[in-house]
């Protein structure tokens, strides 16, 4: 037994706010060398150690700066799946919610590079706002696709 889906018009639109969501990681993974260079933390330490973050300011710059690469790693999962399930049913609106979250994270990420966590807010307000409402939708269309008895 097989299954045809069809995808609705515009579905192309998901795969490219996804690919989006992959240039941002590389991005970030990017700025996290550069900050951990700066900062003089070596491989394999994951952040810099209060007494490094004490003595050279770079130090929580690092820190910031993986923080933020690391919690959009760990949101990733999450809006790549809902905005994949939520385009089967309205693929311009799950495009731009993750376009949203990307931008939202842009955002984020130079915020909290600076080495001022309250810096990333406003960015961390864009996504989370887009990461509910892909998650809310995605929600919706996985009930709307749910075969009938």
């Amino acid at each position: 037994m097989s299954t045809q889906i069809t995808l609705p018009n515009g579905f192309g639109y998901v795969p490219a706010s996804l690919v989006s969501l992959g240039w941002l990681l590389c991005w970030q993974t990017f700025l996290v060398g550069k900050a951990r260079g700066r900062a003089g933390i070596a491989y394999p330490q994951l952040y810099a150690e209060a007494a490094q973050v004490k003595e050279n300011p770079s130090a929580m710059e690092f820190n910031c700066t993986q923080r933020a690469h690391q919690n959009t790693i760990e949101f990733a999962p999450i809006v790549t799946v809902s905005t994949l399930v939520f385009g089967l049913k309205c693929p311009h609106a799950a495009a731009m919610m993750c376009a949203s979250f990307v931008v939202g994270r842009v955002i984020y990420t130079l915020g909290y590079k600076t080495g001022k966590p309250a810096k990333r807010v406003p960015g961390a307000v864009i996504a989370n706002v887009s990461t509910m409402g892909l998650l809310g939708s995605a929600t919706y269309a996985a009930y709307r696709l749910w075969p009938s008895a």
